[in-house]
């Protein structure tokens, strides 16, 4: 059960915080964030000219359907601990967040890219209306949405925090990705921290009045952690003295809260070399007091902030820590078994993040295209936009075809945690772990392709920022990258998540041949393709599996990826079209992604099993010639 499950919503009657019961009633509440101007200075000054860009709508129809149809939110309510999760209670919960990513969050992300966050003598500067975006997120227990009750958590289901990460990403990527990281932190603390730390900062960091960060990479050691060089000495009382410099740290200083908690990687004297010998450690800005409130400054300096493509809002953080104060995070050497709790819940969020992108990118596409007029409409009856243009159009339902695939593999990769968390069934934990760099690599992927069609359907205006279109494409390019890089996530998939000799694979692979063996009766146009597509992919999974050589495998792991993932994608635009028995938008929408885009995994399969030997026929020095 959800014991104590509340959502924090900002009602004109002020109840802070309504429990499960209650929410229904409060949820009919008129919202303040309904008669709230999105040019209301509390939340930012937006100039008349960018209010064009402040068009966002959250996609509630797609989610709920989603839930009730595909990815079996059904069966993770059925359970006890989320008992409580209805679907009226998720139906408020969904309109509630798209409200506020709507009124209050959407408009910061264009002031966002404008004016980004800068260091002034050692303090960072936050976008314009970041303070208040963050402080809207936080009140609303948004941070905390799949927390711990027992710490003030709502306990909500991993599926429906997904959805509503999605959503705060395609507001504003910038600002979602701090309470994105504070939910990595709080899971990886649930799961790891001694009771002491969970009781001083779990509540802090999941009402948002801390946020949390990860401190992984430095200039020597990016995907390689175990080459890090800082250092942890035990000050013998408990605490330990943490020294080293960390790049990349999203969120590593900012003016939006009170306090920063770093989860920092370290190596104490004894500690082995590799990433067998590395520990964590909870570093905070500020010393707690007695109290448990923001105290002495820690011995810990933001260096510089990174002028990056895109993320402008984001403070990216070079993190510079000199025998700074922390406190052990599970077992010494342990380290990375605990900060990998942290990235592979981030993982999952990053994929949201591409989704996220890809659907403001697509909106704005279509706002767009039917504005804009250019030459005579080509078929009868059109809008007289350049909408009624067959490349334009062609652009336009592969970015939503995308979009829904991508959307729909993340929730069944949340809907999988759920059911491993509620169950403790070990198949569910590893369809979960199968889907994981799925999740996260196509769901960039999909971000950054269909972002990259968004700029060219606004043609040479794409390229003239003004428009906005090209700031989705800069934002979400870091997706691919962050938090294992997607080529990470593909090696992951072919080594690690196979080394249970497919049985995962193969049982998401038996899945969809038992419903498109059903499916091919009642829509043979669709069932088809998909079932000939599917076995095509078990047998590059045998392929996978009779590989010993790694390289050999590692050649074609992000084609095999891709594969993958245009398989489930049909697997899911299939269900949404035997819903509706074969008419209705989707199975249109269904008919583009089997006949443009499933065939893509004919390629894709093709570079999966060509091996190596290609690739290292050419010398380093042949490569490199000009």
């Amino acid at each position: 059960m959800i014991p104590a499950l509340t959502l924090r919503f900002h009602c004109e009657v002020r109840t802070p915080i309504c429990t499960v019961p209650q929410v229904c009633a409060d949820i009919r509440v008129k919202a303040r964030y309904a008669k709230r101007n999105i040019s209301d200075p509390r939340f930012g000054i937006i100039s008349k000219r960018e209010t064009k860009h402040m068009s966002y709508r959250a996609p509630l129809p797609d989610y709920q359907f989603l839930f009730d149809h595909v990815v079996g939110l059904e069966h993770v309510v059925a359970q006890e601990r989320f008992a409580d999760a209805t679907p009226d209670l998720t139906s408020a919960i969904l309109s509630e967040a798209g409200r506020l990513c709507e009124d209050v969050i959407a408009p910061l992300n264009r002031d966002s890219d404008l004016t980004p966050a800068r260091l002034e003598n050692g303090v960072v500067r936050t976008s314009p209306g970041f303070d208040k975006g963050y402080q809207a997120i936080a009140e609303g227990g948004w941070v905390g949405m799949s927390a711990s009750a027992e710490y003030g958590g709502m306990g909500l289901p991993m599926t429906v925090t997904t959805a509503v990460n999605e959503m705060m990403a395609a507001s504003c990527l910038s600002l979602q990705l701090a309470p994105l990281m504070s939910q990595g932190q709080i899971e990886a603390l649930e799961h790891h921290a001694s009771d002491a730390l969970k009781e001083l900062y779990l509540p802090k960091l999941i009402s948002g009045e801390w946020t949390g960060t990860m401190n992984l990479t430095e200039p020597q050691a990016g995907s390689d952690v175990g080459a890090l060089s800082s250092k942890a000495e035990d000050n013998g009382d408990g605490t330990y003295s943490v020294t080293g410099q960390k790049i990349y740290i999203s969120w590593g200083d900012h003016d939006v809260a009170e306090n920063v908690c770093h989860l920092v990687l370290a190596r104490l004297p004894d500690g082995a070399a590799g990433t067998k010998g590395i520990s964590l450690f909870l570093v905070p800005k500020y010393l707690p007091d007695e109290a448990g409130n923001p105290g002495v400054a820690n011995t810990l300096k933001v260096v510089s902030l990174e002028h990056k493509m895109g993320l402008h809002g984001s403070p990216t953080a070079v993190m510079q820590y000199d025998g700074a104060k922390g406190w052990l995070v599970g077992k010494e050497a342990g380290g990375m078994k605990a900060m990998f709790t942290m990235m592979n819940n981030a993982r999952l969020g990053v994929g949201g993040q591409g989704i996220g992108a890809a659907e403001g990118a697509l909106q704005k596409a279509l706002e767009y295209a039917g504005e804009r007029k250019q030459g005579r409409s080509s078929i009868e009856g059109g809008t007289g936009t350049i909408m009624d243009h067959a490349d334009v159009r062609r652009m336009l339902s592969v970015m939503k075809a995308d979009v829904f695939a991508a959307r729909a593999i993340a929730l069944m990769c949340a809907a999988a945690i759920d059911m491993e968390t509620a169950t403790g069934d070990k198949e569910w934990g590893a369809r979960a772990a199968f889907l994981t760099p799925i999740a996260k690599a196509f769901g960039t992927q999909a971000g950054m392709r269909v972002s990259e069609m968004g700029v060219q359907v606004h043609g040479g205006m794409g390229f003239i920022e003004e428009t906005g279109a090209a700031q989705f494409y800069r934002d979400v390019r870091v997706t691919a990258i962050y938090e294992g890089t997607n080529g990470i996530q593909a090696m992951d998939l072919v080594a690690r998540k196979l080394m249970d000799g497919g049985e995962a694979a193969f049982a998401l692979l038996d899945e969809i041949t038992e419903f498109t063996a059903k499916a091919r009766e009642d829509c043979p146009t669709l069932g088809e393709p998909l079932w000939e597509a599917n076995e095509s992919l078990r047998e590059a999974t045998e392929w996978m599996l009779a590989q010993d050589a790694m390289n050999a495998r590692f050649a074609g792991a992000m084609s095999y990826l891709m594969a993958f993932a245009r398989v489930l994608g049909g697997y899911v635009h299939l269900k949404a079209a035997i819903v509706e028995k074969g008419k209705g938008a989707r199975t249109k929408l269904a008919v583009v992604y089997m006949t443009r885009l499933l065939p893509e995994h004919v390629g894709y399969l093709a570079e999966a099993r060509a091996g190596d030997n290609d690739l290292y026929a050419l010398s380093a020095d042949e490569l490199a010639a000009v």
